[in-house]
């Protein structure tokens, strides 16, 4: 079954410091269970290749990682 997604990052940063705040990503469609906000451990947060590897899977390509990933994304359920 084909699941279209749309993915949507944004990087605030501080021009000043170059130091990246934070992150803001925005996945619809795929298939997955929407409606919720998943947050994660600000000091040590999954790689976004992990979200790549969950998107993978979803599209029925078996994949186990991509990049620097370290597996897939705990939380992200299908509907």
């Amino acid at each position: 079954m084909y699941y279209p997604f749309l993915l949507y990052k944004q990087w605030p940063v501080n021009i000043l410091s170059f130091l990246v705040a934070l992150l803001v990503v925005m996945l619809a469609g795929g298939g997955f269970k929407h409606g919720q906000h998943l947050a994660f451990d600000a000091k040590s947060p999954p790689p976004l290749s992990n979200l790549y590897v969950t998107m993978l899977q979803r599209m029925g390509i078996e994949a186990e990682a991509f990049a620097s990933s370290s597996g897939s994304i705990t939380g992200l359920e299908t509907a």
